[in-house]
């Protein structure tokens, strides 16, 4: 009989993943991927004041709240990371990012340097931050070509964007570059299997030493 793993029984803290990109570069689909493939993940849920639509569920697409309750919320310390988008909030709730990542689950956020900047201030040691990296701009614009979904000029909006954003990629522990999206997504699984790693990570290291050093012969 072949005995478990003893690494995989060792208690951790989990990991606060931010993933980030301009509009085009893959990052979603990343993201998407990630979650499919790894059920120690589960995807942050923001707080929003924009109406829920027809298709959306609340507590599975967004926290759907009133203004007056979005701003006792960011007033009172429990949102990790807000901003104001075409009128309407967007935010992270503290306490369900701070529970998951004692009990040693992980999550993955889908957010723009903003709200990785913010993240950061909160919660240093718990975020690994990966920048998503289009191999060229020309090809950044294909793709957003190839979407068929924007106009002209709301793809040279998004361009223009983008060289604001790609500005920021020195803020992020790593950069994956996607030129070929199964490549890119090897990367991002390389990074999480080594992160979770990690001896700062896991504080259940001490115990198992200790029996090791305890360990009769």
């Amino acid at each position: 009989m072949v005995d478990k793993n003893p690494a995989e029984s060792i208690r951790r803290r989990g990991l606060m993943l931010v993933l980030s990109s301009p509009s085009g570069a893959g990052k979603s689909t990343i993201a998407r991927n990630l979650l499919e493939s790894d059920k120690e993940f589960e995807l942050s849920v923001s707080v929003t004041t924009r109406p829920r639509r027809a298709s959306e569920i609340d507590g599975v697409h967004y926290h759907f709240r009133g203004r007056r309750e979005f701003e006792y919320l960011r007033d009172n310390d429990e949102l990790l990371e807000w901003a104001e988008v075409h009128g309407n909030f967007y935010a992270t709730p503290r306490e369900p990012a701070e529970r998951a990542i004692s009990e040693g689950r992980d999550m993955l956020f889908d957010i723009d340097w903003q709200g990785a900047e913010q993240l950061r201030e909160r919660m240093r040691g718990d975020i690994v931050s990966i920048f998503i990296l289009p191999p060229s701009m020309r090809e950044l614009k294909d793709r957003l070509r190839r979407r068929a979904e924007d106009q002209e000029s709301v793809i040279a909006a998004r361009l223009s964007n983008a060289r604001e954003e790609i500005e920021h990629w020195r803020e992020y522990d790593y950069i994956v570059i996607n030129s070929d999206l199964d490549a890119a997504f090897s990367s991002v699984k390389a990074i999480v299997a080594a992160e979770r790693l990690r001896r700062d990570r896991r504080p259940g290291l001490f115990e198992f030493v200790s029996g090791l050093l305890d360990e009769k012969l």
